[in-house]
């Protein structure tokens, strides 16, 4: 007799948890229906109910890991503007125990979405949601002049993920070189390339002390 439907659902959240615990011990190289099997200390093929195939638990764990990475805490935002993109790059980063383990787990994943059309393909539309993401919070600096009129904010938000997750793979690989601070003050330093140069004063007199009085 099939389980009751939620009956079901409890047992695929059960699943899932597992999946999840598996994933953050040993990442997608070790994601196997024998080890998730294993850990919840059922057969295979009772999972296999759950997911007949490997591709299927991969597919559902990557899943799990977008929902967990959307629900996790996320700093309070700022005013509008480049404060609030600044701080949204700063959640993407891998400043704490939580965040590298979750970052190990996405890059850990990339090898296998790039084996596979399909799950390839998701990762580009979870890319292309992360830009979209940002560009209010770019029109905002852009309206606010923290960024210049012409700025290409399509091609800017596309930079910044780029920025971040090259600082994520070089965080998690070389940690003692790019430590929290580091992140910060790296992050800091991009934004401020974006921004408009402050206007210079006009005339080389205007920068000079006036001593016609002394004279």
């Amino acid at each position: 007799m099939p389980p009751a439907p939620g009956d079901r659902e409890a047992r695929r959240e059960d699943v899932s948890e597992t999946v999840w615990r598996v994933l953050a011990d040993k990442g997608f190289g070790g994601l196997t229906l024998r080890a998730v099997a294993a850990a919840m200390g059922v057969s295979t093929g009772m999972l296999m109910h759950y997911f007949p195939t490997k591709r299927d638990l991969i597919a559902h764990a990557l899943h799990l890991l977008e929902k967990r990475t959307a629900e996790r805490p996320r700093r309070a935002r700022p005013g509008a503007g480049l404060a609030t993109v600044r701080v949204m790059l700063l959640d993407i980063l891998p400043l704490t125990p939580g965040d590298t383990a979750r970052n190990r787990i996405w890059v850990s994943s990339w090898d296998l979405s790039l084996a596979d059309d399909g799950l390839a393909e998701e990762q580009a539309d979870r890319y292309t949601r992360l830009r979209s993401t940002l560009l209010p919070h770019l029109e905002a600096a852009r309206d606010l002049g923290e960024l210049p009129a012409d700025t290409d904010l399509e091609g800017l938000a596309a930079t910044a993920v780029a920025f971040t997750h090259g600082l994520v793979v070089q965080a998690l690989f070389d940690p003692d070189r790019f430590p929290e601070e580091v992140q910060s003050a790296m992050l800091d330093a991009f934004l401020a390339t974006v921004a408009p140069p402050r206007p210079r004063r006009s005339g080389a007199a205007a920068a000079l002390p006036d001593t016609s009085a002394a004279s």
